[in-house]
């Protein structure tokens, strides 16, 4: 009795989930998701799956994903497996025309494809592109940090938003490696961080998911019970003051800040590295990341 007792509870707790979700899916019907898909969770098949797997559930239950994605770790082992050394100011890649490209060759190529592979294979209509295809991502060369030169690291410019509206109306998910084009056919490596924020903006998407190492932003960075599930942005700026926001997250929640700008109207930070952190961000009461508002 007491096995049966169990899987009742089961079956209660797995619709109950459903239920749950249900005013969200309802909300979220017909709208633009942009998910920043990276770091850690790229190394693990399981959780590439997992998060691919929550990407392809947007899509069935009637919202407009698009995916970015970066890939700074198979980077540098094509890198180190050429004998090139990899250099790095401020975090950004200093990309030179070799380093460049590998980027592209990496990104847009191996990555890119093997992602939509992947989805294909969930019987989702993914379609891979990078900033070049159509002009996705127009781009200039990005001035020198601390009087470094950065090499073709690019700043965007503009996003060719028909190209992607027509593949969304067309029932596909855009997968986008951030590789830009100058004026004159130059590539350029563009922080896959910024490349979602612009392209969520110019989407006027209704939300914009980082998928990050981190569960989100804490009052105490080294305290997990601190982790605001809300954050406003003077909430942030406050943070960013009092030297409670620093390091790797200050160009995060500075990429949050610049889409709220663009139009998007929420912005989440996640930790990437759990099974299916999306579904249970956006499908959830409670959430399991950082909410950032304006």
């Amino acid at each position: 009795m007491e096995d049966g007792n169990s899987r009742m509870e089961g079956y209660q707790q797995r619709a109950q989930m459903l239920v749950e979700a249900l005013p969200y899916i309802q909300r979220l019907f017909g709208k633009t998701v942009v998910i920043k898909y990276g770091g850690s969770a790229m190394l693990s098949e399981e959780l590439t799956q997992s998060i691919l797997e929550d990407v392809t559930l947007l899509k069935f239950v009637g919202m407009n994903p698009v995916l970015v994605h970066g890939g700074g770790p198979d980077i540098n082992r094509m890198l180190k497996a050429l004998d090139v050394e990899p250099h790095f100011v401020d975090g950004m890649r200093v990309t030179d025309d070799e380093t460049m490209a590998v980027v592209q060759m990496v990104l847009a190529g191996k990555i890119n494809k093997d992602i939509v592979a992947e989805m294909n294979g969930m019987k989702a209509s993914a379609i891979g592109l990078c900033g070049i295809d159509g002009n996705i991502i127009r781009a200039r060369k990005r001035a020198p940090e601390n009087g470094v030169d950065l090499g073709s690291v690019g700043e965007i410019i503009s996003v060719n938003v028909d190209l992607l509206n027509m593949l969304l109306k067309d029932q596909y998910i855009p997968v986008i490696a951030p590789v830009g084009v100058g004026e004159n056919g130059e590539s350029y490596n563009i922080n896959a961080d910024v490349a979602a924020g612009a392209v969520a903006g110019a989407l006027e998407a209704e939300k914009l998911i980082y998928l990050t190492d981190t569960d989100g932003i804490r009052t105490q960075i080294d305290d997990p019970s601190t982790l605001l599930y809300v954050a406003s942005r003077s909430d942030i700026n406050n943070m960013i003051e009092d030297g409670r926001i620093q390091g790797g997250m200050l160009p995060k929640v500075q990429s949050c800040l610049d889409a709220l700008d663009a139009g998007v109207r929420r912005v989440h930070i996640l930790d990437g590295t759990i099974p299916h952190p999306i579904l249970l961000e956006i499908f959830t009461d409670s959430g399991i990341g950082t909410m950032v508002t304006g």
